[in-house]
């Protein structure tokens, strides 16, 4: 879905949310209106405003997403009324899509995208999708099928609040992106993945540090996920 970045940016509207104002927002608004006001809210997150204008600025890179926690954590941050949106962020996923599965073309990516926030004092994390088929049976211990586009490796998560994206381009137009819409998200809640190659001990795992820092999370029980996106 595109957006205007300047509107959405400067969009009064989500200057403060609190649980109840999100499930409200998930009842009875249309999916647009929710897409947009999941983006307005994180872009109240400084860093990830500063990571997407950065982004947006470097000419040739390869179709990219920032996705992940800096984006998720954001809303809960919010819902929690955290003054400080950047609270318990680590880092913020950067996901590309380059054809070229060398590691010293990712790498050439890695360092243009690293240097351009370089002074913003975040933790970017760079990768290219095409090629996590190559490493991921030594990291995690199985074989997983190549990704066939950046959607596809945003949807493999752990938890279904986690397949969220956004990307800007040098025209100011905001593409927002969820694998499973946002009712989870703004509902607190942590699901399964249906659509992950992760095994349960990544869901578990990341399950108990973030209801360390966010207790108003709600876990459901892990189901075991489907096999077509392996």
């Amino acid at each position: 879905m595109l957006l205007d970045y300047a509107v959405v940016r400067d969009n009064p509207s989500y200057a403060r949310v609190t649980p109840d104002g999100l499930r409200e927002l998930e009842d009875h608004a249309p999916y647009d209106d929710q897409a947009a006001a999941f983006a307005s809210i994180a872009l109240r997150n400084e860093s990830v405003r500063a990571v997407l204008e950065r982004l947006a600025g470097l000419d040739g890179l390869p179709p990219w997403y920032l996705t992940a926690g800096s984006l998720f954590q954001t809303i809960w941050n919010a819902a929690a009324g955290r003054e400080d949106l950047r609270a318990g962020i680590r880092d913020h996923d950067l996901f590309f899509f380059d054809e070229d599965t060398s590691w010293e073309a990712e790498d050439v990516v890695i360092k243009r995208c690293l240097a351009a926030v370089d002074d913003l004092g975040v933790e970017l994390e760079p990768r290219n999708q095409a090629r996590v088929h190559l490493w991921y049976p030594q990291k995690w211990g199985k074989e997983i099928a190549p990704y066939r586009d950046l959607p596809h490796a945003i949807s493999s998560f752990a938890a279904t609040s986690c397949c969220v994206a956004l990307s800007l381009d040098v025209s100011g137009k905001l593409d927002v992106h969820s694998t499973h819409g946002f009712v989870d998200l703004f509902n607190l809640v942590l699901r399964p993945n249906p659509l992950t190659v992760a095994p349960q001990s990544v869901y578990d795992d990341k399950a108990a540090r973030w209801m360390q820092e966010w207790p108003q999370l709600t876990k459901l029980p892990w189901a075991e996920p489907a096999d077509s996106i392996q």
